[in-house]
C-alpha cells in the first residue's frame, strides 16, 4: 500500500519563516504551526496526527521542529509508528517505522535530548537577559492598565470615592477585577510609604 507523503513545519513565532523547512520536498499535504514546540498543544500538529493513516509518511525538517520535549517526541513517534506511519526527519536523515535499529533509537534519544536542552538554554538566556535589563532599569515589564498616563487612575479614584466596589470599577474601566485589586494594593502600599 502506497500512502501519502505528509509534511509538518513549525516555527516558534509568526514572524519566522518556514520556507527553508521541506523546501523542494514533494508532499501531498502540509501542516504548519507558528507556535512553541514546548508541548503538543498545537492545532496543526493535532490535525496532522489525526490525518495520518497506515502507510503514510510524515516528513519533518528536524526533531526540534516536531517538538522540544523528549517525552512528547517519543510519544508522537511511538503513536505514529504503532499505526503504521513512517516518520522521517530530513536533518539528520533518520526514519522510524517501528522496527528500528538500536543505533537509530539511540540517535533519536540523543537528538531529542539535545532539542529539549536547547529549549531550556534559550529560556535560561532569556531570564538572564531580563534580569540584566531590570538591573539596568531598562526592563520594567508591562505598564499597569490603571495609570495616570491613560486617565484610568483618576477615573478609578473617582469611582472608589463614590463607593463603587472592585467589580463595578473593573466594568467601568474595561479591565479585570484582578487588575483593580492590583491597583488597590499598589495604592495602599503608596499610602503606607507616604505615612511612614
Amino acid at each position: 500500500m502506497i500512502g501519502k507523503r505528509i509534511g509538518y513545519r513549525r516555527t516558534s513565532t509568526v514572524d519566522q519563516n518556514t520556507a527553508r523547512q521541506l523546501d523542494a520536498v514533494p508532499l501531498d499535504k502540509i501542516f504548519e504551526d507558528k507556535l512553541s514546540g514546548k508541548d503538543r498543544n498545537r492545532p496543526q500538529l493535532q490535525a496532522c496526527l489525526e490525518f495520518l493513516r497506515e502507510g503514510d509518511t510524515l516528513i519533518v525538517h528536524s526533531l526540534d521542529r516536531l517538538g522540544r520535549n523528549v517525552r512528547d517526541l517519543l510519544d508522537i513517534v511511538g503513536e505514529l509508528t504503532a499505526k503504521g506511519v513512517t516518520v522521517t526527519f530530513l536533518h539528520p536523515n533518520l526514519s522510524f517505522s517501528g522496527d528500528d535499529s538500536p543505533i537509530n533509537k539511540l540517535l533519536f534519544l540523543l537528538l531529542a535530548g539535545f532539542a529539549e536542552m536547547e529549549r531550556a538554554l534559550i529560556l535560561e538566556r532569556q531570564r538572564e537577559g531580563v534580569a540584566l535589563a531590570k538591573k539596568a532599569g531598562k526592563y520594567l515589564g508591562r505598564a499597569p492598565a490603571i495609570r495616570a498616563a491613560n486617565g484610568k487612575a483618576a477615573l478609578a479614584e473617582k469611582l472608589l470615592a463614590a463607593g463603587k466596589g472592585p467589580s463595578s470599577i473593573a466594568r467601568e474601566l474595561g479591565v479585570s477585577r484582578q487588575t483593580v485589586y492590583a491597583w488597590l494594593a499598589g495604592r495602599k502600599q503608596t499610602e503606607q510609604e507616604i505615612a511612614a
